[in-house]
Formats: C-alpha cells, sequence, structure tokens
C-alpha cells in the first residue's frame, strides 16, 4: 500500500525539482550557503568553510538567509533566546519536499521552543544523567567484543556495517528497552530515517520515509501500551509514567523515543566513522593512543571537533536582532556552521591538525549548545572511547583497507562504508 497519493506524489516530486533547480541558480552565481550541501564538497567541505569565515562574522546567502563559520557568534545564536527552531508563531521551519514528509512524524523536543521544549527535554533529561549513562559502560564493552569477536580472523572488515552501526542501534534499543524481535527492523528504520537528514530526493524515498515513520509510532504505541501495564528499567517506562500522569501525550511520548533512536544513533556511527578515519589518516596519532590507550577520551574530543557528525544547525530569529554589527530580520535562518566554528582559528592553534594531545578540545560545539546541547552526548563519548580505546589495543596495525564511501548529503557528516584491515 503506498503511503502517498498520487496528489501529494506530484507535489513532493514538484518540490524535488524546484529545489534542485533553485540551488543550481544560486550555486551558479556563487550563493557559498547553497553550495554546501553540493556534491563537491562532500570529501572535504573546510577548504569553503574557510571561504565563508573569509567573509567577515557574517556571511549573507543570495536567499536573504545567513551564516557565520565564528566559534564566538555560532555559541551566541545557539544560546540567545530570540532565535528558535521554528517560526515566531509556531510554524515550522522544514519546508519543500522535506518539510512534507517531516509534517507525517510526530514533532521532538528539538524541533520546538519553550515553554514545550523545555517540558518535554526536562521529561526525558533523568533517563540521560551522568551517573546512569556511566553504567552502560560495561554493557557497551561486552557489545564491542562481541562485534570484533564476529570479524576475528576476517582478512577485512566494514568499521562501519559491523562496528560503527550495530554498537549505538544496539545499546539504544536496550535504553529504550526495544524487545529483542523488532532490534533488526528498528536498525533498519534508523539508517533510513538518517539517511533522509540531509534532503529527500525523490518520491520513493518520501514514500518510503513515511511508511517507516507510521511503522515505527505504531510500535512506539504498542510499547507505551506494554510498558504503561508492566513498567521496566527503561526509557520508554519512564515516558510512559509521564503519559500516565499526564505530563505527556502519546504523541510527545512518540516524537521523543523517534529523537532518541535518530540521534542516539547518528551521532554515535558517524562519530566512530570519522574518528577512526581521521586517525588511521594521521599514523602518528594513531601510534600515539596504540602506545597510550588511556588518550582514548581525548582523542574522540579531538574527533568530534576536527570532523563533528552534525555539521550545521539552523535557527530563525524571532526578532530583528543585531549580530556582529548587521540586522538580522525576523523570520530570517542564520545557519550556525558548527563544524567551522570548530576550526576557528580565534579559538584554536593549529585548527586544520588532528592532535589528540591537543589542549581544550573538549570546548566545541559538536553536540551544539545552549537549550539544544544534545541530551545523549555523554553516551556518545562512552561508546566512541571505548570502540577507540579497545581498537588501539587490540587492533593497532589497523588500516584503511579500500575506498571509503560517504553517505549522501553534507549536513551530517559520515561514511557509509570504511574497509579495514587487522
Amino acid at each position: 500500500m503506498n503511503a502517498l497519493s498520487p496528489a501529494d506524489a506530484l507535489r513532493i516530486g514538484a518540490q524535488i525539482q524546484v529545489s534542485k533547480t533553485v540551488s543550481r541558480l544560486l550555486g551558479g552565481f556563487g550563493d557559498l550557503l547553497v553550495q554546501i550541501e553540493h556534491p563537491k564538497w562532500r570529501e572535504d567541505p573546510y577548504p569553503l568553510y574557510e571561504r565563508i569565515r573569509a567573509k567577515g562574522p557574517l556571511y549573507r546567502g543570495l536567499s536573504g538567509s545567513w551564516a557565520t563559520a565564528s566559534f564566538a557568534l555560532c555559541d551566541q545564536v545557539l544560546r540567545d533566546r530570540r532565535f528558535g527552531m521554528k517560526y515566531a508563531d509556531g510554524t515550522p521551519a522544514l519546508t519543500g519536499a522535506l518539510g512534507m514528509v517531516s509534517q507525517t512524524y510526530p514533532e521532538s523536543f528539538l524541533d520546538l521552543d519553550p515553554p514545550d521544549h523545555t517540558r518535554l527535554r526536562r521529561l526525558a533529561a533523568p533517563s540521560f544523567k551522568p551517573g546512569r549513562m556511566d553504567r552502560y559502560r560495561p554493557t557497551v564493552q561486552a557489545v564491542v567484543d562481541s562485534l570484533l569477536a564476529k570479524v576475528a580472523g576476517q582478512e577485512a572488515f566494514d568499521l562501519v556495517g559491523d562496528l560503527a552501526a550495530p554498537l549505538p542501534i544496539t545499546v539504544i534499543s536496550d535504553l529504550l528497552g526495544i524487545p529483542a524481535a523488532d532490534r533488526s527492523v528498528f536498525a533498519e528504520y534508523g539508517t533510513l530515517i538518517g539517511e533522509g537528514l540531509s534532503g529527500v530526493h525523490s518520491v520513493r524515498q518520501a514514500e518510503r520515509l513515511i511508511t517507516v515513520g507510521e511503522d515505527l509510532v505504531v510500535l512506539f504505541d504498542r510499547l507505551l501500551h506494554e510498558r504503561t501495564a508492566i513498567p521496566g528499567d527503561d526509557v520508554i517506562s519512564d515516558l510512559a509514567a509521564a503519559v500516565g500522569d499526564g505530563r505527556m501525550t502519546a504523541r510527545e511520548l512518540h516524537g521523543t523515543a523517534l529523537l532518541l533512536l535518530i540521534a542516539g544513533f547518528e551521532t554515535t556511527v558517524n562519530l566512530i566513522g570519522n574518528g577512526v578515519r581521521a586517525l588511521l589518516g594521521h599514523p602518528e596519532q594513531w601510534e600515539s593512543l596504540c602506545s597510550d590507550p588511556s588518550l582514548a577520551a581525548a582523542a574522540v574530543e579531538e574527533a568530534l571537533r576536527y570532523d563533528p557528525p552534525v555539521q550545521a544547525s539552523l535557527r530563525i530569529a524571532h526578532t530583528e536582532v543585531e549580530l556582529a554589527g548587521r540586522r538580522i530580520r525576523p523570520g530570517r535562518f542564520v545557519a550556525v556552521l558548527l563544524a567551522a566554528a570548530n576550526r576557528d582559528p580565534e579559538v584554536y592553534e593549529r585548527p586544520g591538525e588532528f592532535d589528540i594531545s591537543r589542549s581544550g578540545a573538549s570546548d566545541h560545539l559538536a553536540f551544539s549548545s545552549g537549550i539544544h546541547y544534545c541530551l545523549g552526548a555523554r553516551l556518545a563519548r562512552i561508546e566512541a572511547e571505548i570502540v577507540f580505546r579497545t581498537l588501539a589495543e587490540r587492533m593497532p596495525h589497523l588500516r584503511q583497507a579500500g575506498p571509503l564511501r560517504r553517505r549522501e548529503g553534507n549536513s551530517i557528516r559520515g561514511l557509509s562504508h570504511f574497509p579495514v584491515t587487522a
């Protein structure tokens, strides 16, 4: 059964074509913001970020949207309550084909501004307290051990498919309380939605994303009823209790669970892939880690700074805002270029170098800032740290074994295939 009516399919197809045409035109006229999503920058977008930085603290694209590569301005915008995720009247920011697809999904607190954001984040936050996350260390280590045991003896393996992807989906499934029978489809759906974060490129993809969203809502609704009857020690049980006493609606639970799935999967799989690639691409840094695996936590922070999974975040001005001497009109977008901010020469010495001994590497914006700071940052750090340390201890001769394949889109940066040999 098709998730889209013929009319909706035509509308989405038209939106995709319009978006491609506008991007080609603006890019052809030199709009650097549009060029960020061009495939030619997929392998290395950092020279383009430096071109934007060279334009000054704020760059204005031809569409009227703004961008900043400045660490100070990025941090300021992310913390400034005069900017939001939606328009001031509550209208969703996403438009076009991706906007049409996203409207079929339940909203999460990441999509919202206060007071709803504050209320929903506060309900989810206790599940991600540092102490609770630290208790997952043995679980993460056990999963890593199991995954590496499966590739032991192989001439080569895919670091993404065999390790970086199955680890976070296993951990987030356990955290949420996803039954074993549902975990394989849960992983598949997480991957499909993750691919959609960089845009909708075909009617077929849109239809698949809508179907996946509907299926996940059915799953989460079933778990809501099960955990209401028999609570467990998991996030969905915690959220079900909030639904039961009226602090959250069932639809809000669906949206929160979806967010935790995508954020828990996308951030970590790409952090691990990007981080290991940086380590192996800088042999002296890999050798340092192998010589002293206790540097794993520092390696995680430098990987997050040097090549973060989330490259940028958008905010919308709710009122007129003066920023770096420029007036941002209400309703205008500001692209917060997190990856560029993490290489700001005003903040970091040798910003383009990967150095796991760097002082202050943890002072980055890879997990955003302000009220939308990543709720699962500690868990992502734990997972990546254990992977880096375990690989350094057990596979010191690890190296790339063939061509890499990058995931589609540039806003979420990562690898879809990373052949390695130990």
